[in-house]
């Protein structure tokens, strides 16, 4: 039997003050020693060996040839397997993962961490990301890690105390945000904020599209095994999908706002067609959120997120300031408007790999690098966001970020109860809007 329980504060100020006296050093000897002049082998976990892990493993092996995935963790077995067949095909030598160092269970993170990895990947439904990004950074690995970063205020708190380790030990963190690597989005925000729209008055964001994938139940399984495995569908995993996907968009207000946050949001959103026919009773998440944020200086972005065939579908975001408007996926052209034939000035291999590249170099330099700061900051707007939606109440930051509420189970096992039940009727239970409390 395993138990999860969150470290609390002292706990977790005991252990950075142990390792303080020793963190840049240790840090830096990581970073310049271990893989100076590119030479040496940059060896990688995987924690979370679904696409998009898998993905990132990729490309962390694509950005470099002396990246050597040498573990592969993943909660179901048969995955993490699957994923060590497809990326040996692939990268060849740069795999080195005998069975020994193929971990499953629902703390598969704690083996792999033990490995001489010296860069994990965390790809695991998002509702694991704080437990297992404190336990990294502990364990003083450099991070990489999907987003979102957490999907309530109790593991948002577990992130700022990560990063503040993080830091001190000077451990590399890079995180899935891979707008901020794209060339289009670098050039455009810059001229934001260098005033090519004047004073920004509001901002809009989208993603609007048809859905993703719902998993259906295989024989056997546990009520805990089906929800991770369908874990999108459940907020305690997901964060709902305003978390999951649109904190992408929301990411990208925020930057404008030189990484400023929303201080308070307002919202309404509700679930119409997600659950019907075939999918009744496979979740519990919204299919469309509408948010109001709210900055300090009064600065409005507007948040719109749907999963709804037949509806039309948009993904960008936009500026308007007293100086006209323009999608922050530019860059701005000349004049009042954006020029939709203009041009970036220099090419990008695309978000998603440059990231790793950035990362890897950084780690080559020894430089000191933590996007895990932005990060938890994009995924508690996210959150936010999704308590106004859920709740239909105006909903402050302060509060959300004190609020201990959380559905992530106090025991990790699979025959344990899974957080989120069946009512009579064979539904999850679905936040009404009036009714639910969002602290």
């Amino acid at each position: 039997m395993s138990r999860f329980e969150p470290a609390n504060r002292r706990e977790f100020l005991k252990a950075t003050a142990f390792l303080a006296g020793t963190s840049v050093a240790a840090g830096l000897a990581i970073a310049r020693g271990a893989h100076a002049a590119g030479s040496d082998a940059i060896r990688v976990a995987l924690i979370g060996a679904g696409g998009r892990g898998t993905g990132a493993a990729a490309q962390l092996m694509s950005a470099d040839p002396g990246v050597k995935l040498v573990a592969v963790a993943d909660a179901f077995e048969k995955r993490a397997v699957g994923a060590v067949e497809k990326l040996k095909k692939q990268y060849g030598e740069q795999v080195d993962v005998p069975p020994g160092r193929i971990f499953s269970g629902l703390e598969c993170h704690k083996p792999a961490l033990e490995t001489d990895a010296t860069l994990v990947v965390l790809a695991a439904p998002p509702g694991f990301r704080p437990l297992q990004y404190q336990a990294a950074v502990r364990a003083g690995k450099h991070v990489f890690m999907e987003k979102p970063c957490c999907v309530d205020g109790v593991g948002y708190r577990m992130l700022l105390e990560a990063n503040k380790l993080a830091d001190d030990k000077n451990l590399l963190v890079g995180v899935g945000l891979q707008r901020r690597h794209e060339t289009r989005y670098i050039e455009a925000i810059k001229q934001i904020q260098d005033g090519a729209l004047g004073d920004i008055l509001f901002l809009r964001v989208y993603w609007n599209g048809s859905g993703i994938w719902n998993r259906p139940r295989e024989p056997g399984m546990t009520e805990m095994q089906y929800q991770v495995h369908n874990w999108y569908h459940f907020c305690w995993l997901s964060g709902d999908n305003i978390c999951e996907q649109h904190i992408h968009n929301l990411d990208i207000g925020n930057w404008v706002k030189g990484d400023q946050h929303p201080v308070e949001a307002n919202g309404m959103g509700g679930c119409t067609a997600r659950y019907l026919g075939a999918n009744r009773g496979t979740g519990q998440i919204f299919d469309h959120h509408f948010v109001e944020f709210t900055y300090a200086d009064g600065t409005k972005m507007y948040s719109q997120c749907r999963h709804i065939k037949g509806c039309f579908n948009l993904v960008n975001e936009f500026a308007h300031g007293t100086k006209g408007m323009a999608p922050c996926s530019g860059p701005i052209g000349q004049g009042r408007k954006a020029d939709r034939k203009a041009k970036p000035k220099t090419k990008s291999v695309g978000g998603h790999q440059q990231e790793q590249i950035d990362l890897v170099a950084a780690l080559r330099a020894g430089k000191r690098y933590n996007e895990g700061h932005y990060g938890a900051t994009s995924s508690m707007t996210a959150v936010l966001g999704r308590l106004a939606s859920y709740s239909g109440k105006v909903v402050k930051w302060d509060e959300a970020v004190a609020s201990n509420r959380t559905e992530f189970p106090k025991e990790l096992r699979w025959d344990a109860p899974a957080p989120v039940q069946k009512d009579a009727e064979g539904n999850y239970p679905i936040p009404m809007p009036g009714v639910f409390a969002p602290v």
